[in-house]
C-alpha cells in the first residue's frame, strides 16, 4: 500500500462509520461485517487495512504483529478473511458454547460515543459448536487463529465444565491457541468460575483433556484464560497461582467491566452489561500489571482493554503485556488502530 492510500484510510472509514452508527449498534455490526465479507469475497477488503509486518514469536507461534483481534466481533467465525485483511497479526473469534443460543433479549448492545465505549449484553449468542466448526475449517487464513470457548447459558457451573471439554475437544483440530472465558459479565454466575474453589477443578480438567487431545491430534494448542477487570488484588494472585499450578499457557487480561464509575451521567450509562471502551483501559492495565506481577514472567499474558492509541498499545506492553488486542477501538477509531498500534510496539 502506497503512502497515500495509507493516508485515505482513515478518511474512508471515517465515512463508513458516519453511515453506520446512524444505525442500532448491533445492526451496525451485522451490516459492516457482512460489508467487509462482500469487500473480501472481492479481493477488496485490503483497502481498509494496511498490514505491518513485524513478526514476533510466542506461545511457539509466529505471529505477523503484535496486535489481534479481541474475541466478540466474530462469534460464529464467519468473518475470518474479512478481518485478517484489515491487517491484524492474529485473530481471535467466538465465544462458542456447544448448543446454539439466541443471546439476550434485544436492545442488548449501546454506544456511549462521548467516551469511546460500548455496553454490550449480548449474552454468548452463538450458532453454537458444529456451525462454529465448519465455519472456522472453511477459512483459508494460515495465520494465528485462537478459538474462544465458552458455556451455555442454562448450563448449571456445577457442569460448566462439561460443555468447556466439549468445545475443547471440538476447536483443538483447528486452533493455533484456545482462550477459555470465564469472564463475561453476561451469562449468569459465569464470573463465579474465577474463584479458587471453581477455577480449580476446570483448569485441572481442561490441562488434563489438552494432554489427551495432543497425543490424539499430534499438535500443541495452547490454553490461555481470559479474566475480569473487576477481581480484587487476592483474587488476581489466586488465579495467577492456579494457572502456574495446573501449566495454562496464557492469560488475557482483560474483558469487559461491570464498573460504571467512568460513565456516570451519560445517555446508556445505567444499562446492565459490560462496559468496553476507553474507560476499561485504567482498570484492565492495573489488572495486567498486577497478573504480570504473579506470574513472573512464566508465562505471557496479551493485554486487552481500552485500547483507542498507539500510545495506549505501549503502555499495555509497559505494563507487561507481551502481546495486544483491540475490538472497541477498532470500531471507534477503524483498521488505521491496528497500523498504527503494530507501528509502535513492534
Amino acid at each position: 500500500m502506497s503512502t497515500t492510500d495509507a493516508k485515505a484510510l482513515p478518511v474512508l472509514y471515517s465515512i463508513a462509520r458516519s453511515a453506520l452508527f446512524k444505525l442500532d449498534p448491533e445492526l451496525a455490526h451485522n451490516v459492516a461485517l457482512k460489508s467487509l465479507k462482500k469487500l473480501e469475497s472481492c479481493h477488496l477488503a485490503g483497502v481498509f487495512g494496511q498490514k505491518v509486518l513485524k513478526p514476533r514469536s510466542l506461545l511457539g507461534l509466529s505471529f505477523d504483529n503484535a496486535v489481534g483481534l479481541a474475541a466478540g466481533l466474530d462469534k460464529n467465525g464467519e468473518y475470518i478473511d474479512a478481518l485478517a485483511a484489515m491487517g491484524f497479526g492474529f485473530i481471535e473469534v467466538g465465544t462458542v458454547t456447544p448448543r446454539p443460543q439466541p443471546g439476550n433479549p434485544k436492545p442488548r448492545m449501546f454506544r456511549l460515543p462521548e467516551r469511546d465505549a460500548l455496553i454490550n449484553r449480548l449474552g454468548f449468542n452463538n450458532q453454537g459448536l458444529d456451525a462454529f466448526l465448519v465455519n472456522v475449517a472453511s477459512a483459508k487464513f494460515k495465520g494465528v487463529l485462537g478459538l474462544n470457548i465458552g458455556k451455555n447459558f442454562d448450563t448449571p457451573n456445577d457442569k460448566a465444565v462439561d460443555d468447556y471439554v466439549t468445545c475443547l475437544r471440538g476447536v483443538f483440530p483447528h486452533a493455533s491457541y484456545v482462550t477459555v472465558n470465564i469472564s463475561s459479565p453476561n451469562t449468569k454466575g459465569l464470573r463465579d468460575l474465577q474463584a479458587a474453589s471453581q477455577l480449580e477443578q476446570l483448569l485441572a480438567t481442561l490441562k488434563a483433556e489438552q494432554q489427551t487431545l495432543t497425543k490424539k491430534h499430534k499438535r500443541q494448542v495452547p490454553l490461555l484464560l481470559k479474566i475480569a477487570p473487576d477481581l480484587d488484588l487476592s483474587a488476581i494472585r489466586d488465579i495467577a497461582a492456579l494457572l502456574l499450578q495446573y501449566g495454562f499457557e496464557g492469560a488475557i487480561a482483560t474483558n469487559t467491566t461491570i464498573s460504571r464509575d467512568a460513565v456516570m451521567g451519560l445517555k446508556h450509562a445505567t444499562e446492565t452489561g459490560g462496559l468496553s471502551g476507553r474507560p476499561v483501559f485504567s482498570p484492565s492495565t492495573e489488572v495486567l500489571r498486577e497478573l504480570v506481577k504473579h506470574l513472573k514472567g512464566n508465562i505471557p499474558v496479551i493485554g486487552v482493554g481500552g485500547i483507542m492509541s498507539a500510545n495506549d498499545a505501549q503502555q499495555k506492553i509497559n505494563a507487561g503485556a507481551s502481546l495486544v488486542q483491540i475490538y472497541t477501538g477498532f470500531i471507534y477509531k477503524g483498521p488505521q488502530l491496528i497500523a498504527d498500534c503494530a507501528k509502535q510496539i513492534g
